[in-house]
């Protein structure tokens, strides 16, 4: 701890250096005139062209911005905004006070890095506050001759493009994360819409880089399973009893069956063994729709709107329609609720948010709280955080936490003490963790006749306006965690004198974060404010977590029905029940980033080769390659061990599937994959003198659709190793290691599978209409879905999976040469 203070303190000892030499630059900026400040774009592209470096011209550029800024949108940098800027350039992940004014820190190192003539992007947490910042913003920018463009979820591939040709491109990082996951589908290269992957800040990045970074993206497309298999399912799973047929464990969010809970699966299926390999399905339909039933709650996880499951986002509470949980848990769900069930999804293509960030060359992140986390932002993204001092002190007042016995004792004190400060005038913003304790608590306001404003995910279009307003006089806001994040709460007149901002937190969060992030929407810039947190220990937190500590408090401490009780050992419970759980949550985002991480490495591979496809014009020197390879596999295997020669006449035979009638002549093995590779040649280009000049363009799509198909097939091989490897540790074997292996064996599997069908594909290919072809590669995409993935993995028992030993990795990079 103390080693992360004295870091701190040197990196804002060498910022306000830097500082002052801005402010030094502050008078020659003021004495300039409009044209003259707008030319300095130009003078420091210049200066970079001629040696410069970005930090050689930061102080001068961050004084121009400073400058532009106060004339175009009336804001001027504050210093330790400034500082905020530097820090951000130099990629960290940069702790800033809610109120602080990230927004306009941001323009800073924008502006900077988009001198490089790269596209620079700005990720944030919704539609809203992309279009909002950018066009908020946007005049700093366009005053200094900077093109500035936002992404938008419904926007066509055109108005995509536009935007990132754009020196600046305002974004939610869903959308940045899927445009690059759709770039890696497309069949001509003027179809992709990014532009490379330089320089990124991150607002709110905890949230993103860290909350979020447990599901992955997904873009997936129909699958096959039909929808009576999972109302079957979902009546079946109505008739398990919890701890008898099945064990619960709601910290890990896993079911897993008992002995007695197997052999009632297996009579009621007609299967005599659960875990043969051909009834492995049901197996998994019966694990999801135990969850489904468990861990999924309407109106807290999903509600229910035009006969559609709709998901809640755990951390906003906002409503993401179009949105589907990944592997058949969807429409576990929809089951259970007996509404129209949607068919399962099969993915086509997948990245988690830290291997999309980590592609940045330089990453930066702005957030309200950050140094919890900072071990993970260095280890995941080799990010540091530094914690930015505020403008002015906070004068905020934090009370210790209230427990009650019950819920019910506690809405009531939380009522009670909304209509103490409603009759006061002073404004208050209460938190809730669900969509249904704000509701509940609504209600509860409507019967006393208290006037007030519920934010959540059901009301989310108005959400900026209610914020807004949620500092005025008399002022009650109730809202879901997170619902509203990036809008100011400013108050209203006479409310200073009234104590400004009480902040009344309703439950405690899972990670202390995003209770700091609550309780820092009051107090911004020096305003007074106040905050409390009055809980039960019927609270989920205390129940899951507090354990028999909890009980043991209240035995001892006696306490009456209706009575609070207010303790630091207490706060020091609850503090610990937030580190466990921030533990767990902390393992499963590091396994699915080492999960990723080798996932990654093969989705480069694969990315890559589709790169160079969509960029050649001639695949004459690549089928070489192919050829060349499939051939040796295809002589070897038919190597007579006996009599320690080639089959000649089986070798034969199966020329014939490729329309070859060979004679062979050689006897050694090099000689026959001498001869048999110069019959695919030969064969290869009477194909291309068949079709001229339209050969390369039937190749292209061919290729690129065996490519696609195979690889949308090996995600799927995937999702089922990763379910398979996460059983093996109870086997005291390393999931990690068992996937890094097994998946490569796969993938090597599958690149064999890609080279086989694109030489029988060609050898076999009859005369089409180049555009048919193109049509039969485009129509797969036509019904894609983009999901952003809630990552559940079956755990069970008596997985009768076995290991495969040999690794092939080497073989694999070698042999699946990546052209650029």
């Amino acid at each position: 701890m103390f080693g992360f203070l004295d870091k701190n303190k040197s990196l804002l000892k060498k910022y306000e250096k830097i500082t002052k030499t801005v402010n030094d630059f502050e008078k020659e900026m003021t004495s300039l005139s409009d044209r003259e400040l707008a030319g300095k774009t130009e003078e420091f592209k210049k200066r970079l062209k001629n040696g410069e470096s970005l930090d050689d011209i930061l102080p001068e550029a961050f004084a121009v911005v400073r400058e532009v800024s106060r004339r175009t949108i009336n804001m001027r940098h504050f210093d330790v905004q400034i500082m905020g800027g530097i820090a951000l350039h130099e990629g960290k992940i940069t702790e800033m006070k809610t109120g602080e004014g990230k927004t306009l820190v941001a323009t800073l190192p924008i502006y900077l890095n988009a001198l490089t003539g790269k596209n620079v992007h700005l990720a944030t947490h919704n539609d809203y506050l992309a279009k909002r910042d950018a066009k908020w913003m946007g005049p700093v920018y366009e005053f200094l001759g900077l093109t500035v463009g936002y992404i938008q979820a419904n926007m066509d591939r055109e108005e995509r493009k536009k935007a990132y040709q754009a020196d600046v491109t305002y974004g939610t990082a869903n959308e940045f994360g899927f445009d690059y996951l759709r770039d890696n589908l497309v069949y001509d290269k003027s179809d992709k819409v990014q532009r490379g992957h330089f320089y990124a800040i991150v607002d709110e990045a905890d949230s993103i880089l860290i909350d979020e970074a447990r599901t992955p993206l997904i873009i997936s497309g129909p699958s096959d399973t039909p929808s009576e298999l999972y109302r079957r399912f979902a009546s079946l799973a109505k008739r398990f009893v919890p701890e008898k047929d099945y064990t619960i464990d709601e910290k890990q969010k896993t079911v897993a069956l008992t002995e007695e809970g197997i052999s009632k699966a297996e009579r009621m299926l007609s299967v005599n063994n659960l875990y043969d390999p051909n009834n492995i399905q049901y197996l998994f339909h019966l694990l999801n729709a135990l969850k489904a039933l468990n861990f999924f709650r309407r109106d807290r996880d999903y509600i229910i709107q035009d006969g559609e499951v709709i998901i809640v986002d755990e951390f906003t509470g906002r409503l993401l329609p179009g949105r589907r949980y990944s592997e058949g848990l969807h429409q576990a769900i929809e089951a259970k609720e007996g509404v129209k069930i949607k068919e399962e999804s099969m993915t086509f293509a997948t990245i988690t948010f830290q291997n999309y960030f980590r592609m940045y060359e330089k990453l930066a992140g702005m957030t309200g709280t950050a140094k919890t986390e900072e071990d993970e932002f260095k280890s995941i993204y080799n990010t540091e955080v530094v914690v930015i001092p505020t403008n002015e002190p906070v004068i905020r007042k934090d009370e210790n936490d209230l427990i009650f016995k019950t819920r019910e004792e506690k809405y009531k004190a939380i009522v009670e003490e909304i209509a103490k400060r409603y009759e006061k005038g002073q404004p208050v913003l209460v938190g809730t963790t669900s969509i249904e304790n704000s509701e509940l608590l609504s209600n509860m306001l409507k019967k006393r006749g208290i006037p007030h404003e519920v934010l959540n995910a059901k009301h989310h279009e108005r959400e900026a306006e209610i914020v807004a307003k949620a500092g005025q006089k008399h002022a009650i806001t109730i809202a879901t965690n997170m619902a509203g994040r990036g809008t100011d709460i400013k108050l209203g007149e006479g409310v200073t004198e009234l104590g400004g901002l009480f902040v009344l937190g309703t439950e405690r969060h899972e990670s202390r974060r995003i209770d700091n992030q609550l309780i820092g929407r009051s107090g911004r810039q020096g305003d007074p404010g106040e905050s409390r947190f009055i809980l039960s220990f019927e609270d989920d937190l205390l129940r899951l977590f507090g354990g028999d500590r909890m009980k043991n408090m209240m035995n001892t401490l006696k306490i009456e029905d209706g009575q609070p009780i207010e303790h630091k050992m207490l706060t020091r419970i609850i503090q610990d029940s937030q580190k466990k759980v921030e533990g767990i949550h902390f393992s499963i985002r590091k396994r699915l980033y080492e999960f990723d991480s080798v996932m990654d490495k093969q989705r480069t591979v694969i990315y890559n080769h589709r790169d160079w496809i969509l960029e050649q014009g001639n695949y004459d020197g690549h089928m070489k390659e192919i050829i060349t390879d499939v051939v040796d596999r295809l002589v070897d295997s038919f190597w007579n061990e006996h009599e320690e020669n080639i089959d000649k006449k089986a070798l034969s035979d199966k020329l014939k599937q490729y329309l070859i009638i060979a004679d062979l002549k050689g006897n050694s093995p090099e000689e026959i994959k001498e001869e048999v590779f110069n019959l695919f040649w030969k064969r290869y280009s009477e194909k291309k003198e068949e079709f001229g000049e339209d050969f390369n363009k039937v190749a292209k799509f061919v290729m690129l659709r065996i490519i696609d198909d195979k690889w949308r097939h090996h995600l799927d091989s995937i999702e089922a190793l990763k379910e398979s490897v996460s059983l093996r540790s109870y086997g005291q074997k390393d999931p990690v290691m068992e996937f890094k292996r097994e998946s490569y064996i796969l993938f090597d599997k599958m690149v064999d599978n890609i080279y086989d069908d694109i030489v029988s594909y060609l050898m076999r290919i009859a005369r089409v209409i180049p555009e048919k072809e193109e049509k039969e590669a485009l129509k797969a995409y036509a019904n894609l879905n983009f999901i952003h993935n809630d990552l559940v993995t079956a755990e069970d028992k008596r997985s009768k999976s076995k290991a495969t030993d040999s690794s092939s990795s080497n073989k694999l990079h070698k042999r699946y040469k990546v052209k650029r």
